[in-house]
């Protein structure tokens, strides 16, 4: 797609991916390979929108931090002296060296190439040597800061220092999954997240996908969640995040070999949530699959218009890692797991190998796509604005 191709015509063209679901259709597949498109994305939605980077008690203590990064931005999130969470780029502000690897302790962070320090907030401490340096103003030097938000136990950051606040967009998701009181809820830590080879939407798309459930899915460890049991909450194309509910032919399933829970349920739960399955999504980067014993979360970075990489992550109620045999039982959810997600990854990757044809098209929805369809919204809202808003830009330019 080139740059030549980022016309009104071909925004124009996104809102047929906008209307209604039984008119819609899917979004044009040079969406999901461009690099042009990539590039605007990035403006359209990555440098404004909030992004979900990590679990709060990831840094439980004063000193604590971790690193991480979407759309190839390094990012540090710290704890400071005072038990307030922060984020920042990991950038060194002399020569561009990364100040912060993997994640640990420490009362600030030391450029390993020039030793400029930095606080955990981020302030340039010390410049060695600069004193000779012409108008040299350390406080225009220190780590470039992102505003911080915490929902539901998830670290978010943006960007833009000063943001509009998230959660107030995610009051409709808050209140659906409250019952699982996700503040308190334990896991441990996620492996560092692995490289996958399609477009971060691809991946979005297949988490929110109740379509293919009975199909791609079908047999012994999936049939208790059938596709024809989805439903699709309304949301408006400027709320932070959507919903999926999928009912269940029993209660409290989960993935296993029997069918049912095998870790202590969320106690929070209401008949009606233990009842069905709960996706919760918060675009561009957190979706959550809640089963009644067992939250998988899925934390989505693009690091090009066709990879991404993504933390997977599980969330239990407070108190069932404890129990001797969580291991083993936790074991019997996670085989299933691995059978469904590795049937998921395989058709990923063809599809997107499927986007790059010539003979790609802009296909029709199912009913059983509803998610889609509130997904279309929320991201041609964005790009409609954002185009607008380059577009002015380059005018007054």
């Amino acid at each position: 797609m080139p740059a030549s191709t980022m016309t009104d015509a071909f925004i124009d063209s996104l809102s047929a991916s906008a209307v209604d679901l039984a008119d819609a259709v899917t979004l044009p597949p040079s969406c999901y390979t461009s690099d042009t498109f990539y590039e605007f994305e990035k403006e359209a939605l990555y440098y404004g929108e909030w992004q979900c980077v990590g679990r709060e008690d990831w840094i439980a203590k004063p000193g604590d931090y971790f690193t991480t990064r979407t759309v190839n931005e390094p990012i540090i999130v710290s704890r400071n002296l005072e038990g307030k969470v922060r984020a920042m780029s990991a950038v060194c502000q002399h020569r561009a060296m990364l100040v912060a690897e993997g994640s640990g302790s420490a009362r600030g962070f030391l450029c390993p190439y020039h030793h400029w320090s930095y606080s955990l907030d981020g302030t340039l401490v010390a410049a060695p040597a600069m004193n000779r340096t012409c108008n040299f103003d350390r406080k225009a030097s220190s780590l470039p800061r992102f505003a911080v938000e915490i929902w539901n136990g998830f670290i978010f950051v943006n960007f833009n220092e000063n943001a509009a606040p998230l959660a107030p967009r995610l009051a409709h998701v808050a209140e659906a999954i409250a019952g699982y009181d996700l503040p308190t809820a334990e896991g441990p830590r996620p492996d560092p997240g692995a490289r996958l080879p399609w477009n971060w939407k691809v991946m979005f798309e297949n988490n929110n996908d109740g379509y293919h459930a009975s199909r791609l899915h079908a047999g012994p460890l999936h049939d208790f969640v059938p596709s024809g049991k989805a439903e699709f909450p309304p949301s408006e194309p400027e709320d932070a995040g959507f919903l999926r509910f999928n009912g269940t032919l029993h209660a409290d399933a989960s993935f296993n070999a029997t069918q049912r829970a095998v870790l202590p349920i969320f106690p929070g739960l209401s008949d009606a949530a233990r009842n069905r399955m709960t996706f919760a999504n918060v675009p561009p980067s957190l979706s959550l699959i809640m089963m009644s014993d067992m939250v998988i979360y899925l934390i989505l970075r693009p690091d090009g218009p066709q990879s991404l990489e993504m933390d997977t992550g599980l969330l239990f109620a407070p108190g069932a890692m404890k129990d001797p045999t969580f291991d083993h039982k936790l074991d019997m959810n996670m085989r299933a797991t691995a059978h469904i997600i590795a049937q998921d990854f395989h058709v990923d990757e063809l599809v997107q190998e499927g986007l790059r044809s010539r003979f790609a098209p802009r296909g029709r929805y199912s009913w059983q796509e509803g998610a889609q369809g509130q997904f279309n919204k929320w991201l041609v809202h964005r790009y409609r604005t954002a185009h607008k808003r380059l577009a002015g830009l380059e005018n007054v330019s």
